[in-house]
Parts: C-alpha cells; sequence; structure tokens
C-alpha cells in the first residue's frame, strides 16, 4: 500500500508527484486569472439587460373605475404596445393615497414599480400628518400626464346662474354655503377653502366618502355647490340637473364652451394642483427614468389617446423629470403652507 506503515515509494515517485501538484497549481491560477478577467470584462464592457426586460406595475392609490385609474390605463395600454411589455396596474387604495405612495417609495429603485398619483392629494397628505411617504425626496419625477379640469357646479334649479351670484348668496346666507368635499385636504376641499379665504364668503364643508352621494345631495338641493370632474359631472349636465359655473382651467372646455374660466371670474388667483404624474422610488437609475419619460411622452403624442382623455374631459399633458420635479417642489410649498392656514396639520 502506498504510503502505509513500512512500505517505501518507489524511486522517483515522489519528484513525479511534485511535477503533478505544479501542473494543477499552474492550471488553477491560471483558471481563476481567466475567470477573473471575464467578470472584470462583463462588469465594465458587457452590456446590461436593457429596460425594460420585464413586465412594468404602476401602482395607483384610488380605487379602480375613477378618473386617474382609468386615465393611467390608457396610457399603459398605449406605452406597453410599444415597449413590448406587460404593464400591469394596481389599485391600492386607503390613507388617501398614502398608502400606495409609501409602497412604492420603498420598492426596489430599478423602474418596475411606479406611482400615478393626483397632485394636490400627493402633496397635502404629508403636510396634514405622518404619512409614511415624503413627496419630495421620496421619489424620482418621470413625466405629467394630464390635467383634470375641475368644475364649480351648482343644483340647476339654484338661484345662483353665475360664481358672483353664488358668492353673495354665501354672504347673504346664514352659515353661509354649504360645500360637498370627498374628504379633508381633497383637492375640491382645499380650493373651496382658498376661495373662502379670499372672498371672505363663509363656507361650511360637508365630507363625503365618495362623489356619487354628493352629487345625490347636491341634485335634491341639500348642497350649495361642489367642485367636480368634467366626467363625473357631466351627464347631469347633460340632464339639467346640475349647472357649471366655472371650470378650474387655463381654457373654456370645448364641450362647455359657455362655461367660463376661473380667471374670467375672477378667482383665476385660486389655485390647487389638478394635475396627473407618474412618479419611480428615488434612486432609480437615470437612464431608466429617461426610457419611461421616453415612453409615456411618446404616448402622449399619440392621437387616439389624445382623443380618449379628451372625451373624458381630461387635457393631457408630459414633461421632463426636471420640470415635473419642479411642479411636485412647488405644490409641497403651497399646501404645507395652506394646511397649516387651514389648522389641519
Amino acid at each position: 500500500m502506498v504510503g502505509g506503515r513500512g512500505t517505501s515509494l518507489p524511486e522517483g515517485a515522489f519528484s513525479g508527484g511534485v511535477f503533478f501538484l505544479e501542473e494543477f497549481l499552474s492550471r488553477y491560477l491560471s483558471m481563476r486569472f481567466i475567470v477573473a478577467a471575464l467578470l472584470a470584462t462583463a462588469g465594465s464592457g458587457a452590456p446590461a439587460q436593457e429596460f425594460p426586460a420585464r413586465s412594468i406595475t404602476i401602482v395607483v392609490g384610488l380605487a379602480a373605475g375613477g378618473i386617474t385609474d382609468v386615465t393611467t390605463r390608457q396610457y399603459a395600454e398605449v406605452v406597453s404596445g410599444h415597449i413590448g411589455q406587460p404593464i400591469v396596474i394596481e389599485n391600492r387604495s386607503g390613507a388617501a393615497g398614502a398608502v400606495a405612495a409609501a409602497a412604492v417609495q420603498n420598492a426596489q429603485p430599478d423602474g418596475y414599480t411606479l406611482l400615478s398619483v393626483v397632485g394636490s392629494q400627493f402633496a397635502s397628505v404629508p403636510a396634514m400628518g405622518p404619512a409614511g411617504y415624503d413627496p419630495v425626496q421620496g421619489f424620482a419625477p418621470v413625466t405629467l400626464l394630464f390635467r383634470l379640469p375641475t368644475l364649480l357646479v351648482v343644483p340647476f334649479n339654484s338661484s345662483a346662474r353665475s360664481v358672483a351670484d353664488l358668492l353673495a348668496l354665501g354672504k347673504s346666507k346664514p352659515g353661509g354655503l354649504l360645500l360637498g368635499s370627498p374628504g379633508v385636504g381633497s383637492p375640491g376641499h382645499l380650493l373651496a377653502a382658498l376661495i373662502s379665504m379670499g372672498t371672505n364668503t363663509p363656507i361650511q364643508y360637508v365630507h363625503y366618502r365618495g362623489g356619487a352621494a354628493i352629487t345625490a345631495d347636491l341634485i335634491a338641493e341639500r348642497l350649495d355647490f361642489t367642485l367636480a370632474s368634467y366626467n363625473s359631472a357631466r351627464a347631469n349636465i347633460d340632464a339639467r340637473q346640475l349647472r357649471a359655473l366655472a371650470v378650474d382651467a387655463d381654457a373654456r372646455l370645448p364641450a362647455l364652451p359657455d362655461v367660463p374660466t376661473l380667471a374670467e371670474v375672477g378667482l383665476g388667483q385660486y389655485k390647487v394642483g389638478s394635475w396627473c404624474g407618474l412618479l419611480a422610488p428615488a434612486a432609480t437609475p437615470k437612464p431608466v427614468i429617461a426610457r419611461l419619460n421616453q415612453e409615456f411622452v411618446t404616448a402622449a403624442r399619440s392621437p387616439e389617446l389624445i382623443k380618449r382623455l379628451v372625451d373624458n374631459g381630461n387635457l393631457i399633458d408630459s414633461s421632463t423629470p426636471e420640470e415635473m420635479s419642479r411642479v411636485v417642489v412647488e405644490e409641497v410649498k403651497n399646501l404645507d403652507k395652506l394646511i397649516a392656514t387651514l389648522g389641519l396639520r
């Protein structure tokens, strides 16, 4: 037995073993060098897998079927067809969008999880208290998507046939005007509060869980007015159950050419963000943000998408990431001040 007790090695066996060991070590070290070189090449020169390589999820912090959800889905359909990857819309309602925003802020910053937001709501929730997300530091803006014109509407048989009439009614009516809103800090609530402070018109805020109940009470004249999207109010306007007195938009809506803008009736200085935009988690690589921006901006130029948004009363919009970043910062600044003034913090 080789190497056993009392057995001597044959002549030359030791020198042959040394030769074998040297050859083995030489080949082993050469192989390690080759592997290291390949890894270094892959890390520095070989292209990474092109984005997007799999499906993208857009989280919407509102229930399915609303205008933000519907419009985000319309954008996703166009972009998905162009990039050849599915785009999944995930509705995570709760805490006025804070649940969705916190989830996306903490998601992997790789561009595969995005957030669709309504600007004023996204900016106002953290201003009112702990929300689990930072609207400026927690996200990387991608692009604006659309702007949502807001109508000031009253019961069709209201004595107020103009905004001036409505404000006069509020100053003469005991307790002031009754406004229906979908919740504290909602865009309609905040815009009405700005108008109230700016015109010295007393307003009492009646907060509801949804728009359907507001509309029912407005038609029944239990409320004096509300601020609603064109999409949610148009059927009742057409049915002569509601009357639009003004629209919060840069220009009159083609579908309602006789309805003046807030600027035309002297209230243009009162603004609450009516924009919707797309965000990614902070630290998402800039090339990924650039690719997402390119795809969604291209979709915004699609004649089919433009028609679908206009038919729903939306104004299509887009921006660079830097432009959207400035919009977010300004929105947060303005609403933080307003919410402090209103004592909603």
